[in-house]
Parts: C-alpha cells; sequence; structure tokens
C-alpha cells in the first residue's frame, strides 16, 4: 500500500521538482502569464465587482447580495433569459456535440485526399463571416424568402410567415442556426483524435471478442480518444451557453417580446448599454457557474465510457 507524502514535507518536494524542471517552467511561464492576466484575473475581478454597484464613472460600492437578489426577485427579462439560455444549450449542445463526432467518424473513414476536403466543407460553416446574412434571406418573413417562397409555392401556407419576428418561430430558427454551426473546434479535435487511436488495438480488441464496430467504438475509440472528448464537450458547452450574437444578428436586440434573449444579451445591454458592471456581471459570475456545472457533469459521464 503506498504511503501518503506528510503534509510537512509536500512544499518540500515541490520545490525539488520545480527546482529539477525548471526549463520546463520557464517555457510554460510566458503562456500562464497571459492566461492569468487575461483570464483568470478578470473573472475574480467580475466575481468581485457582482458584489458591487459599479457604473464605471464612480468607484464601486458594496451592495452584497442585492444584484443577486434583483436578478432573481425584480427582473422578469432575466428569468426569461435563463430559460432560453438553458432551452438551447439543453438542444444545440448534446445534439452538436454528438453530431460533430458522428461527422468526424465518418470522415474518418475516408482516403486522406477526400477526407481533407470533407473536413473543410464541414468546418467552414462555423466560421464563415457572412452566416448570419444566408440565413437572414432564407428566413425572411417576405414572400421573396426562400422558405417562404417554397411553402407558398406548396400551398401549405397562404401568406408569409415572419420567422426572424413572429415569437413563436424566433427561438426555433435560432437552435436551428446554431446546430448548423455546431461543427467547431470541437469537430477538428475529434478528427484529429480519431487519427491518433493505434490501429493495432483494434486488433487486439477482435482478438479479446470484440465483434462489431459498435462495441469498437465504445471500448476501444472513445476510451482512447478521452482528452478530445473532453475538449469538445467544453467547446460544445461554451457555444451553447454563449449564444448571443446569432440570436441580436437573426432577431434584433432586443427581439421580440425578448423570445430569443439570451443571458449574455442581458449581460450585454446592463454592461455595454447601460452601463451597470456590478449588475452585469453578476450575470456572468451566474452564466459561469452554471457553465463550470454543466463541465463537471460532463466530465463524469466521460469517466464512466468503456467501463
Amino acid at each position: 500500500m503506498k504511503q501518503k507524502t506528510p503534509v510537512a514535507k509536500r512544499p518540500h518536494r515541490l520545490r525539488r521538482e520545480i527546482a529539477r524542471n525548471v526549463d520546463a517552467y520557464l517555457f510554460i511561464a510566458p503562456f500562464f502569464l497571459i492566461f492569468f492576466v487575461f483570464t483568470v484575473l478578470p473573472v475574480l475581478t467580475s466575481i468581485l465587482l457582482s458584489f458591487t454597484y459599479y457604473n464605471i464613472l464612480e468607484f464601486p460600492s458594496f451592495v452584497g447580495l442585492q444584484n443577486y437578489f434583483n436578478l432573481f426577485l425584480n427582473d422578469d427579462v432575466f428569468l426569461l433569459s435563463v430559460k432560453n439560455t438553458l432551452l438551447i444549450a439543453v438542444i444545440t449542445g448534446p445534439i452538436g456535440y454528438l453530431v460533430s463526432f458522428l461527422f468526424a467518424w465518418f470522415i474518418n473513414e475516408l482516403s486522406p485526399t477526400l477526407r481533407a476536403i470533407m473536413v473543410v466543407v464541414f468546418y467552414a460553416p462555423s466560421i464563415s463571416g457572412n452566416v448570419y446574412m444566408v440565413w437572414s434571406i432564407l428566413f425572411s418573413g417576405d414572400a421573396y424568402g426562400y422558405i417562404n417562397a417554397f411553402l407558398l409555392n406548396l400551398g401549405f401556407i397562404f401568406e408569409p410567415i415572419q420567422w426572424l419576428t413572429d415569437p413563436k418561430y424566433m427561438l426555433t430558427v435560432v437552435i436551428l442556426v446554431m446546430l448548423w454551426m455546431s461543427l467547431g473546434s470541437g469537430f477538428l479535435a475529434f478528427v484529429a483524435g480519431l487519427q491518433t487511436v493505434d490501429r493495432a488495438m483494434y486488433e487486439a480488441g477482435y482478438v479479446e471478442g470484440v465483434k462489431n464496430r459498435w462495441q469498437e467504438l465504445w471500448y476501444i475509440t472513445l476510451p482512447t480518444m478521452r482528452p478530445q472528448l473532453l475538449f469538445g464537450a467544453v467547446m460544445s458547452i461554451t457555444a451553447s451557453f454563449s449564444a448571443g450574437d446569432v440570436t441580436s444578428a437573426l432577431c434584433g436586440f432586443p427581439s421580440t417580446d425578448y423570445a430569443a434573449h439570451t443571458m449574455i444579451n442581458h449581460l450585454n445591454d446592463y454592461g455595454n448599454i447601460r452601463f451597470e458592471m456590478g449588475y452585469a456581471c453578476a450575470i456572468a459570475t451566474l452564466l459561469f457557474f452554471m457553465m463550470i456545472g454543466c463541465n463537471q457533469v460532463i466530465q463524469k459521464l466521460l469517466r464512466k465510457i468503456g467501463t
């Protein structure tokens, strides 16, 4: 049985490890410094400011939990934005994650040249600068919009549907667009992860009793590429919870009856327009911990793969 290192000896052991690997720490020092200054420090500052009233012009004044009380007790738009954000995340997160992996799995079976072409084809929508313009034309609210024209010609509708201004349809369109854009960095990570799986493991698996491709996927492929699966999950969670640009570009800001209003939209409203930074930081803090909680759940689920 392995003995635990006494607490008193741990600092000495840590110093010895740092001294032994000082060159490695020097190499990662620039990244760590940038990460701390531009990521860790802003997050900590935002959490602290969430307990204050801060309008940028005046020095922050401590208000305790008042911002959080106002969010949940006096801000109906915020509660609506939480509902919309969770709905978008629950639908686009898991579906986008699964679709990204399945497409990567299928593309991995192609020849190298064809695989490279297909990766570009599937990844292009996530980096396209004109994606919102294309979807705005497709779902235009007049008879010249492609969706409306198609439905009118077939006789399914008798007047154009206001896809991007009618609260009944806005969130559905946003979710559809986000699913189409979900093949992003996680998709590339899956493609790369599938390329790193040792082919000899598949041969050993069939010797040990693996009978089909699904068992091969569950017992060999997925456990081997857990790091890529975790990275893809983090990217999927981040994209689904940070939905804001899509809703603003397609449905306007604010959207009709706040039907497509998300937490990011609410954050931008109070942070960039009203300059109530303490209130905006409270929204950002809640969103941050929601994402952290989902990430922890995903990690626990990924640990069970192949067991």
